[in-house]
Parts: C-alpha cells; structure tokens; sequence
C-alpha cells in the first residue's frame, strides 16, 4: 500500500476534462499467502515494484518467496490465474458488448408484444366498464318507464361529470396517438372542400368565411399527417445521432480504456463434477451411490453446500452464468438421482415427492429448502467477493452419522460447548473414485484435497455444527481435528 501511494502521488490525476490523460496506477489484492499486483504503467515499473515487495518479504519479514512462480505477465495479451480465477485486461466492448442488430430486432418485437399485451389488458377494462354501465342504464330506464322515483340523499351529478370527462380525455389522447386515425380524419374532413373556391367564398359571409378558415386551421393542427411524418422523422434523426455518439465513445473508450475481465475456469469446474462423481461420461447427472448411507436432510445438505460455495465463490467472474448452469443443473438432478436411488424409485416420483426445490421436512415438522432454488439461482451474479471459501473441502468428504447413542462427548467445534452431540465418521470421496490428487491426469488443477490421514476418523458434533459442515459454512479448519474419537 505504501509502494501504491508512492506511485499515485507521483503521477498525479489530471483534473481537466478536456484532455484524456491515464495516469499510471498500481493496484493490488492479496488471499493469505498470494498476491497480485496489477500495474498500469510500463514494464520496468512493474518490475521495480515486484523487486521491492521481494525485498521486503525477505529481509523485512524474513519469509521465503516463491521466486519461480513470482513471473510478470502482459494482462493484455495471456490469462494470469489467481484464486482459482483467470483475469485478463480487455477492451470495454468486451465486458459491455453492443445489441447486434438480432438483438434489437427481438427487443423491438418483445415491446411490441408488450404494448399489444397491455393494449388488451385495457380494451378488457374499457369493454367491462362499458358493459357495467350499460345495465345500470337498461335498469334505471326500465324503472323509470314502471314510474319509480329515485331520490337520494346526496348529488353525485359532480362526481359522475368528472369521471365521464377523465375517461373522454384519455380517450382522446389515445387516439390523438395514432397516425393512421388522424390521416384518416383529416382525409374526411378536407375532401370535396367547396368552401376553398374563390367565386364560392365570394358570394358567402365573411363570418362564415372566417369561421371555416378557423376550423381549417384547427384541424391542421390537431390532424395533419405531415406534422406526425415529421415529428417520426425527426426521432429517426435523434435516434441516429445517438447511434453515432454511442459508438463513437464505445471506440474512443476501446481505444484508450482497458477493464479487468474475471472468468470462472468452468473447464476446470466440469472436470471436478465428473471426478467427484455427479455426471457420466456423457456429462449428463448420475447418482453419487457413497451419499445413500445418509439421511435424506443429509444428501440434500452435502449438495446444497457443494452448490452454495460455487455459487459465492465465483459470484463476480463474467460467465458466471455457466456456474449456475452446473448448479442448477448437474447438482440439482443428481441430488434427485441420489435420492431415487436411496428410496428405489423413479426419478420423476423424486421430483413429485421433494418438488424441485428439495424441500425437506426438518425434526419440528417444517418443510425447510437447503439448496437455492432455480429462480434464486438466475437472479444471482454481479456481486463483489468478500470473503472467499473454496469449495475443496465440501467437494470431497461427506459426513456419515454413526449409530451409537453417546451422550458424553462434547461437539468438537471451536467455541462450542453443546453435549447433545451425535458420532460422525469422515468418508473421503478420492478413496471411493478412480482419482489421484497426486495425479495430475486423474485431478482437477488447482483443487485441493484433504489429507489420506482424516479418512475414516470420528468425531463428535452438535446438530448445528454438523448442519453447518455439510452445508460448507465451516471446515476442519474450525474442528478440533485432535479430539477424534476412536470408534471401531
């Protein structure tokens, strides 16, 4: 940060707006461990700021730095991964790209269609409001003609004007909106026009005259079809011009500007689906057989904290839409899969059963859901990542509740005190696949794996505790993992 302010003080921003002026900045973010300095100046700056940070973690605190993997990266032109992540400068029409004209064309036809729909919705009004007001006529004019008397105790001639004149008003508005009935109105009113003829007006009185060039005039003005192909010209002009402006800025900013694009690798995150067992070859979702030992709250958790951490972890990288895709998706049906499985019935009656939210009943009685549900998921994205917990440890091990009724072990958690505990066993899922964390070809790059010597080890935990373990809010990381019970 000092190295940061160093280098903005000297390059100072410039404050007038008619120059384009692009100061050289240092930016950095930091997770535990590793750290990554984006500069905006040249090369050798970068390189002077690598070297002084390296003197610092050396001789100021006196830790050992990965010199190999502390490299220097054009961030325009190569992919620099961080956080599991791949970040690349790119120009602003990348990040923000423009309507093609496809797209215009179907945004126009979507509000058109909307239009007609709300067109509808008020013709129905207008149709229903007419009905209603026909039978209260045909009733209070059958009255009169039987020679009742309607007295009532106050006038409502007031209210009954005012609402017949807002109701004309908008009548007359929305039909003033259409070209095509003013054109047609002024076409009735103007031809066989004998009033136009001199020897005619002549022999008239100037009154009558006057009075019809009024008219004329009025109806020019309120109905002339050339004063609407002009007003539509005249948007069509203003509609270019802002066309133009657009992409003028859009190739100025390209030229001078450059944002910094995060992309989730969803190759990556594809290949631990398939390893870890929720698709086929095929990619299409499968059961995962190890989970049918537990409850059926269980499974629904194992998922709903796989999904979660996926979803929070790669909440700000551009196609975050695929995550969701495999969230909602693959993890989704192989949850219903799992579930069939465990219960032997189809998939479909899964879904009828736990609809396709999950929903699962809890020990109060209440319908509880664990995973978000599909309209939570499309509304997710466009969020800052705050506190990142990768999803290696929620993706590997699950949790199975041993049935042994031991009331004496305290929960194993940090800062917990709770002796309604129950006995878990921890099962690693790399022992029960066809995977290799040693092996770079049976694993996922970059996924981290939790360690052959927790296998198969026991530990007691509260309910909530054991909740939150599933469901990935902690991790053995917040267990007192030299506690375990030994249970054979």
């Amino acid at each position: 940060m000092a190295i940061r302010e160093e280098v903005h003080r000297k390059n100072p921003r410039v404050k007038d707006k008619s120059l384009r002026h692009t100061p050289v900045r240092v930016y950095a973010v930091r997770y535990l461990d590793e750290t990554m300095v984006v500069t905006s100046g040249s090369k050798m700056l970068t390189l002077e700021v690598r070297d002084r940070i390296l003197t610092v973690l050396e001789r100021g605190l006196e830790v050992k730095v990965d010199r190999f993997g502390s490299s220097v990266h054009s961030a325009v032109s190569e992919k620099m991964e961080f956080l599991g992540m791949e970040f690349q400068a790119v120009p602003p029409s990348v990040l923000h790209p423009p309507m093609s004209e496809k797209a215009k064309r179907a945004r126009k036809m979507y509000l058109k269609r909307k239009a007609a729909e709300a067109q509808e919705l008020k013709n129905a009004r207008e149709t229903r409001r007419k009905k209603l007001g026909l039978k209260i006529l045909n009733h209070l004019f059958k009255k009169v003609r039987r020679g009742h008397e309607f007295e009532l105790g106050f006038r409502i001639e007031d209210e009954v004007s005012q609402e017949f004149k807002g109701w004309a008003e908008e009548t007359v508005v929305e039909y003033f909106k259409s070209q095509e009935h003013r054109r047609y109105w002024h076409r009735l009113f103007t031809s066989g026009d004998f009033f136009s003829l001199n020897r005619v007006r002549d022999q008239l009185p100037p009154a009558l005259v006057d009075s019809y060039d009024q008219l004329q005039e009025t109806l020019d003005r309120f109905l002339m079809p050339r004063r609407g192909h002009g007003m539509s010209e005249d948007e069509e002009m203003l509609t270019e011009e802002e066309d133009e402006r657009q992409y003028e800025k859009r190739i100025v900013e390209d030229l001078t500007e450059l944002k910094m694009r995060v992309n989730a690798p969803i190759e990556l995150v594809r290949k631990a689906v398939k390893l870890a067992g929720f698709t086929n070859s095929m990619g299409r979702p499968r059961p995962i057989k190890l989970l049918i030992c537990l409850d059926d709250a269980d499974i629904i958790k194992w998922y709903a904290g796989v999904g979660r951490r996926w979803l929070d972890f790669f909440c700000c990288c551009r196609n975050f839409k695929m995550v969701k895709i495999v969230v909602s998706y693959h993890l989704r049906f192989s949850c219903f899969l799992t579930l069939a499985e465990k219960h032997e019935c189809t998939k479909r009656q899964a879904i009828s059963h736990y609809t396709k939210d999950l929903k699962v009943t809890n020990e109060n009685g209440v319908a509880e859901v664990y995973l978000p549900t599909e309209r939570e998921i499309k509304m997710m994205g466009d969020k800052n990542l705050s506190d990142p917990k990768p999803v290696d440890g929620a993706l590997t091990m699950i949790l199975v509740r041993l049935a042994v009724d031991d009331t004496s072990l305290s929960c194993l958690a940090h800062f917990c005190a709770g002796t309604e505990t129950a006995l878990y066993r921890i099962r690693l899922l790399q022992n029960r696949l066809n995977v290799d964390p040693l092996n770079e070809k049976k694993w996922v790059q970059g996924l981290s794996a939790i360690h052959e010597s927790l296998n198969k080890k026991c530990l007691p935990l509260c309910s909530m505790h054991a909740s939150d373990l599933l469901l990935g809010k902690i991790t053995l990381q917040d267990i007192d993992c030299t506690q375990f019970v030994d249970v054979m």
